[in-house]
């Protein structure tokens, strides 16, 4: 009789010696029909295989790989593609999988149903590896053929194999061709821009910013060469005049040693009677006869010197022409010495020009510097910046060619079959061993149950401890039973007729 109170281990010994048949029953019953249900299951085979995932064999310091995508992330994209409806029912077609229920079940239902056939099981990384390494996965499939199982197993682990193959090559191709596409853009910007830079230099040659030190300097030089030059020219035209007057008046002494009458004194006649003259002025007028006179005298005086000069001239430019003179060897000297002075300053004159239109040029050039070498900074950053992608996509191209290369080489990343799919020898379900040892435990949990209702449904008294309990009383004596043979007989845990009152009910009555 169970209650509130606390049982010890002396009464669970005795509920199970009363109650012994109806644990060991079920114990052994449900085993049983457990082991004989098994049977009626039909045998599941699993073939299983190991899939190593090879690092690439070169460097990645020597050539970066093109799929950068995680392991786990790219065998959970290619599992998601191969475990798709248009991969498996070829396969359900091809190993006549469900065949019973092929026609009569929907192949989305078929397709799903071999889904769950399927596992694939990444395989823990070691530690101390790369996060994100994965050193390959394994593949298993059940069926109810053990060949079947293989064949299966074989055709899922190929498809892995070639759709890494195909997703690398695809992946590969499309990165060189979209960076070949890329770098023949790069390369029309960057022509575009060196020629525009072309352009420029040509148009501003001579006033590029690299350029502008040298202007200045050229502008120092050629200031240097225009004074050295001016300083040249002033002397070669004051050597000429000098030379021209040193020439006139050779050339008078030489007319008036053939005429006779020296300039310097009809010179100092013509300031005697100058002087004369005005001494009278300030003494009588104008019409007095002296003056008169004496503006008579200078007229005649100023007309002969006039006479004689214009003859010194024509004898000076042209000698010749006066018949009977010849020149002396000393004219003839002074004339070639002003023909080469006039030929030098004709020379210094042209190169005083030159140099000053090259220095306006120079000038120029060092005043527009300031704005060209603005635009040429735009121009060069706008190449610097187009030189730069130009040479980084190239670089990228020439990247992945060589993991193109390794690809077609079987040097990069590849999965690899480290185990083919085994044949399995026994079948993985039903496990009959497992069944029963369940059975076993589920037989004696029934067992379990069924005492325990039937301890909470017993309503006798056995013990001075239940007394104790429900009376709230001690125990006096304790009386023993008394009744038939036939009573006394009966098994432990079974119900005594009620005419045959317990020694509790005897203890109690009195």
């Amino acid at each position: 009789m169970l209650g509130d109170r606390e049982l010890k281990l002396d009464d669970y010994l005795a509920i199970a010696r009363r109650r012994m048949w109806w644990l060991v029953i079920p114990a052994v019953v449900v085993p049983v029909l457990t082991y004989l249900v098994s049977l009626k299951i039909p045998n599941r085979y699993t073939s299983q295989t190991t899939v190593l995932v090879e690092q690439q064999k070169v460097p990645d310091s020597f050539v970066k790989p093109i799929m950068t995508e995680d392991l786990n992330a790219q065998l959970a994209t290619m599992q998601e593609q191969i475990l798709s409806r248009t991969r498996l029912q070829p396969m359900i077609e091809q190993f006549g999988l469900f065949k019973a229920d092929q026609g009569k079940v929907p192949m989305e239902e078929l397709v799903d149903r071999m889904r769950k056939l399927i596992t694939v099981t990444p395989l823990r990384a070691s530690e101390g590896s790369r996060r994100g390494d994965m050193p390959g996965f394994s593949i298993s499939f059940n069926a109810d053929n053990a060949r079947l199982a293989q064949q299966v197993c074989a055709e899922i682990t190929s498809m892995f194999v070639s759709e890494n193959l195909r997703a690398r090559a695809q992946n590969i191709h499309g990165t060189t061709d979209f960076l070949s596409s890329q770098l023949d853009e790069a390369k029309r910007k960057l022509d575009e821009q060196d020629s525009k830079l072309a352009q420029f230099k040509m148009k501003y040659t001579g006033q590029l910013p690299e350029q502008e030190q040298t202007n200045l300097s050229m502008l120092a030089t050629l200031n240097s060469q225009l004074e050295a030059t001016t300083q040249a020219l002033a002397r070669a035209q004051q050597d000429k005049t000098y030379s021209e007057s040193l020439l006139g008046q050779q050339i008078v002494a030489w007319r008036t040693s053939k005429t006779g009458n020296s300039p310097e004194t009809l010179d100092r006649q013509l300031s005697t009677l100058q002087s004369l003259l005005v001494t009278l002025q300030s003494k009588y007028t104008e019409d007095h006869p002296d003056i008169i006179k004496l503006k008579r005298e200078i007229a005649k005086l100023k007309k002969q010197m006039s006479e004689n000069g214009a003859a010194g001239d024509s004898l000076s430019a042209d000698p010749n022409k006066i018949p009977g003179l010849n020149e002396p060897p000393q004219l003839q000297q002074l004339r070639l010495q002003i023909h080469q002075l006039e030929s030098v300053v004709k020379e210094r004159s042209a190169e005083q020009q030159r140099i000053r239109q090259q220095i306006g040029v120079y000038q120029s050039r060092v005043q527009l510097s300031p704005k060209v070498e603005e635009e040429y900074k735009l121009l060069t950053r706008d190449y610097t910046t187009a030189q730069k992608n130009y040479d980084d996509l190239l670089n990228k191209k020439t990247q992945s060619e060589m993991a193109s290369n390794l690809e077609l080489r079987q040097q990069g990343e590849q999965f690899r079959v480290m185990d083919p799919p085994n044949l399995p020898e026994k079948a993985t379900f039903p496990n009959r061993l497992l069944f029963t040892a369940v059975g076993f435990v589920g037989g004696l949990g029934l067992g379990v149950g069924m005492v325990v209702i039937l301890e909470f449904r017993d309503k006798l008294v056995r013990t001075e401890s239940d007394v104790e309990y429900y009376l709230k009383l001690p125990t006096l004596a304790l009386v023993p039973p008394v009744g038939t043979a036939t009573a006394r007989r009966a098994p432990k845990g079974i119900p005594r007729p009620s005419r045959e009152p317990s020694s509790a009910r005897q203890v109690m009555g009195a």
